[in-house]
């Protein structure tokens, strides 16, 4: 697939940026040419730096855009089985017109007349099908009306219009050098985190060999910001935000640094390239078949990692009003809600990256063997780049964070930290020990055995649906809460102690 992946930007960049560094050299006096000689090689790095950055971050900005639409579409299609979100019209109709079986005709004696004949003008004045546009359109941000081709696709960018344009309040006893520096903090360094992520073979800013480890170094920095701004925000609700943000991703951090390093381990690499390449042309099996369990620990650990739910007890807002960003308001609050999307959107590519082979096709090389199907998947899969693979494989695991989102409550903090100093700690430690057996024992020169991923597959397969299925009723009776309350008398006006 790297060979083959037409869509070679950096390529393409290298050869321009050289035509015209050379042209440059032959236009100058023959009195420089030499200096200009010594220095173009650095310039030329420099300037397919300054190019490959640009690109990357384009994609990454305008792909990002699907991340919120995904959102916002998939958890109201989850939580609301007729599809009407927030349109006016649901609270009396259904979606598409549908009115619920009429049911004001089936109340006795024609009490339902009245009901019927208000819901009909109701429908008529303020309906998502009227021509004029109404307050009913505007909240609803999914509707189907005239804009047929991805409807509420572009109320972000109407989103972040409108925080950019309001005030920005700075609280009276804040630390305002901390204050301002903390989301700079968050938002910079989340975006030099994709200068290591690859959209493709040939789309990347930064490839050093340690790749690997330069990137999660820099994915661990964003929690300080987090951790300053909550402190010096001066509030109570911001500073336990801030604290909770930084007990979760110390016990979450080390379990997925842990995870990581097998990653690396079985792969035989620290850099993220070939840790893909490894999977399409080396072993030409992805890792999540031959390590599962590292798998799991990476998708749970990253969750938590980039805060979303239900490991969102920084930013409770039943809890925290806000969290640790209550304080901030218009363009900062925008910039960090979008750099919340770019972690999450950044810890699904990687997992594509680890574990899903990055931009290949799931059975590329089976459906390209087929022997009358095989030419025509093959000429398919030179059509399609690498991007559109990585990019599909993204969207679909951020639909699943969603998915979770709309399946799962809140988790406490106390269960949090519990969860994962007591369980995912320890089985980082054995994904480790497996990986390391794996590439020692197992791993040969030819790849890996044939057994190898269905029978580490079924096995993680057994014990996931054993542990499932299995249920401590002792240790259930024996549980409780830790910080609960209890009254023990009722207490009434006049019988406090004296």
């Amino acid at each position: 697939m790297t060979s083959t992946d037409w869509l070679d930007i950096r390529g393409w960049s290298e050869s321009i940026i050289g035509w015209s560094m050379d042209t440059t050299h032959d236009l100058l006096p023959n009195s420089i040419q030499n200096d200009f000689a010594q220095i173009q090689p650095a310039l030329e790095s420099f300037f397919l730096a300054t190019v490959m950055c640009t690109v990357v971050f384009a994609i990454m900005m305008l792909t990002l855009m699907v991340v919120p639409y995904i959102e916002r579409k998939f958890i109201g299609r989850l939580m609301d089985r007729i599809g009407a979100t927030t349109s006016l019209r649901s609270l009396w109709i259904g979606e598409g017109s549908a009115t619920a079986g009429d049911w004001w005709n089936k109340l006795p004696m024609g009490m339902g007349t009245p009901i019927g004949f208000v819901n009909a003008k109701l429908n008529q004045s303020f309906g998502n099908d009227h021509p004029h546009e109404t307050i009913s359109r505007v909240n609803n941000r999914g509707y189907h009306g005239i804009w047929f081709l991805f409807p509420g696709f572009f109320q972000a960018l109407a989103d972040f219009l409108k925080f950019a344009t309001k005030e920005h309040i700075v609280p009276k006893k804040a630390d305002k050098l901390v204050f301002e520096i903390a989301p700079v903090i968050i938002i910079a360094t989340t975006i030099m985190v994709y200068a290591f992520i690859p959209f493709g073979p040939h789309i990347w800013a930064a490839n050093p060999d340690l790749s690997l480890i330069f990137m999660m170094a820099i994915f661990g920095v964003a929690p300080l910001g987090v951790f300053f701004a909550g402190w010096a925000s001066n509030n109570k609700y911001t500073l336990i935000g801030g604290m909770r943000s930084a007990a979760q991703l110390t016990a979450y951090e080390i379990p997925l640094l842990i995870t990581v390093l097998s990653i690396a381990v079985i792969s035989g690499s620290f850099n993220i390239l070939e840790i893909v390449d490894f999977q399409i042309e080396t072993s030409n099996t992805w890792n999540i078949f031959i390590l599962p369990l590292g798998a799991v620990l990476f998708l749970v650990t990253m969750i938590a990692e980039v805060e979303r739910i239900p490991f969102d007890m920084p930013e409770a807002e039943a809890e925290l009003v806000e969290g640790w960003w209550t304080e901030y308001g218009g363009i900062r609050w925008g910039l960090m809600f979008a750099t919340e999307m770019m972690r999450a959107y950044a810890a699904c590519i990687l997992f594509a990256m680890f574990f899903l082979g990055g931009w290949e096709f799931p059975f590329e090389d089976f459906l390209s063997s087929l022997p009358l199907l095989g030419g025509i998947f093959e000429l398919i899969f030179t059509i399609i780049p690498g991007l559109v693979w990585v990019l599909l494989k993204a969207w679909l695991l951020f639909a699943f964070f969603v998915w979770i989102r709309a399946s799962l409550h809140r988790i406490r903090t106390d269960q949090i930290l519990e969860f994962g100093w007591l369980y995912l700690l320890p089985l980082s430690l054995v994904n480790l020990v497996i990986a390391t057996f794996l590439r020692l024992e197992v791993w040969t020169e030819s790849g890996w055995p044939i057994w190898a991923a269905p029978v580490l597959t079924i096995t993680a397969l057994f014990f996931f649906v054993v542990y499932a299925i299995d249920e401590d009723e002792e240790a259930l009776s024996q549980s409780r809460r830790p910080y609960s309350t209890q009254t023990l008398s009722k207490a009434y006006p006049g019988t406090q102690e004296k």
